[in-house]
């Protein structure tokens, strides 16, 4: 060893020392992660500085976009998709033998079966069948996967919408959205990679937590656009200030940040700085990606605009096309935002009025897009936290029903024109093809592209996925 080299070791304090082991540690860990091949956001993709930067991945991905309509508070899967003529002939009388009583919020069912005076028919080429409630929908049977077989573990809307939107019934956990601008990025980075739109002012139950980003950075977590007034809030630069100005403010913003930030965990404070980067550049793309004036007079009456009745699914409907074309990855719609399909009472009215306010503009999204050439990539989604039960719940409604209910797929890869699974006679249990919450999340992970079992988050020393420890199977009768 020469002097030189000893001098330079032993004049080392043990402050530095410890820093620059501490380094390389980072660094070792940096490049087990880095060759590890998984989507992770600490590789960002190859090396990319944004987090929200397009990330490749896993395979070939036959949507590129999701959007998920929402259907909050639970719609009755057997006035909409699944015919139980049985129930007519039951109706007032207790449940048949053989099939298991419920356990709903209040207790073991034993109501008696309520009918469903809805008259259906057989649509398009693959003769599916839809009711009376949903006439503008039926002209794309041949667009919709209908799965009759899914099933939850939620009883309640707070844990069940919860469970729906992030795997668990119990919050903490990102939801869905966010895993996938984690594993995806974003493909327009002036705008919000994820985005929620509620019709109503009121917000589902649990509120922010559904869109949250759970323990990854707040980075990932939906952005909500607002249904009254500006979709986004506090976009326009305060009177009085140039954008030259607001520039050098979050400059100096950042610059503080960062030395704060600098050997320091950080997750949440480069979350925040990411934020502040991104509000700045959506004063100049959002203004123009939320404004219709520049649709044209046809493609609003085609959403229903010109109808009290549907004029806010309408807006939501746009909006939501107008973002995933400009390239935000994931747009979740909440219909009857405020758990307003909650039809423990009068469910005639309830439901009537609530698919005469969606079912024209849903309908005219899937033909919107599909005259655009973006539904074959954009994948839709139909569907709440559960369905309803056969049986009667104040003598003209229905309760929860977790066991047995309806969601539909469109575009981005799935099969139209198909049911799938199947319910008992009466529509209350899933009985065969049955798909949990987990695995509608893996079949849409899949269709993005991504394997659901590949695409992990470091936390608190397990590497977490989203389909939880629980797994999940991919649906493959949707697509192949």
């Amino acid at each position: 060893m020469s002097h030189r080299i000893a001098h330079r070791i032993t004049a080392q304090s043990r402050r530095e020392f410890l820093a620059r082991a501490g380094g390389g540690c980072g660094a070792l860990a940096l490049s087990y992660l880095l060759g590890r091949g998984e989507k992770s956001a600490c590789a960002n993709g190859g090396g990319a500085i944004s987090p929200l930067a397009p990330k490749e991945p896993h395979y070939d991905a036959t949507a590129k976009a999701v959007i998920w309509i929402f259907i909050d508070g639970g719609p009755s899967q057997i006035d909409l998709f699944d015919p139980k003529p049985l129930l007519n002939q039951l109706a007032g009388q207790p449940l048949p033998a053989g099939i298991e009583r419920a356990f709903t919020p209040m207790g073991v069912s034993d109501n008696p079966i309520l009918d469903c005076p809805r008259k259906w028919k057989q649509h398009g080429d693959s003769g599916l069948w839809l009711s009376e409630w949903l006439p503008h929908l039926a002209n794309h049977a041949d667009d919709l996967c209908v799965i009759r077989s899914c099933w939850a573990n939620g009883l309640n809307h707070v844990g069940s919408v919860c469970q729906m939107n992030t795997g668990s019934i119990l919050a903490g956990r990102p939801s869905l959205g966010a895993w996938v601008t984690y594993g995806l990025g974003s493909e327009n980075q002036d705008l919000p990679a994820f985005a929620v739109l509620l019709d109503k002012p009121d917000e589902p139950p649990g509120g922010p937590r559904n869109w949250g980003a759970g323990f990854m950075p707040a980075t990932y977590q939906g952005t909500r656009l607002r249904s009254d007034g500006a979709p986004i809030l506090h976009l326009a630069t305060p009177k009085g200030v140039t954008q030259e100005q607001q520039r050098r403010k979050l400059d100096l913003l950042a610059e503080l940040n960062r030395q704060h930030a600098a050997g320091r965990e950080a997750d949440e404070l480069e979350a925040r700085i990411a934020s502040y980067e991104l509000a700045y550049r959506m004063q100049s793309a959002a203004p123009e990606a939320v404004d219709l004036a520049g649709e044209t007079a046809e493609t609003k009456t085609l959403y229903g605009f010109d109808k009290k009745a549907t004029a806010d699914m309408a807006r939501c409907c746009l909006l939501a096309r107008r973002l995933v074309e400009r390239g935000v990855r994931f747009a979740q719609i909440y219909c009857g935002s405020g758990s307003k399909w909650d039809a423990h009472a009068n469910l005639e009215a309830n439901h009537s009025g609530l698919c005469r306010a969606s079912d024209q503009p849903v309908a005219a999204l899937l033909a919107d897009l599909k005259r655009r050439g973006m539904l074959d990539e954009t994948l839709v989604i139909w569907g709440g936290e559960f369905g309803r039960t056969p049986m009667s719940e104040k003598g003209n409604g229905r309760d929860h029903n977790p066991y047995g209910f309806t969601m539909w797929l469109a575009g981005g890869g799935a099969k139209g024109g198909r049911t799938i699974g199947r319910t008992d006679e009466v529509g209350l249990h899933a009985i065969e093809n049955r798909v949990h919450v987990h695995d509608l999340h893996a079949t849409i992970l899949h269709l993005m592209g991504m394997d659901h079992e590949g695409l992990t988050y470091l936390h608190n020393g397990l590497d977490e996925t989203a389909t939880t420890t629980e797994g999940g199977r991919i649906v493959e009768d949707a697509f192949v």
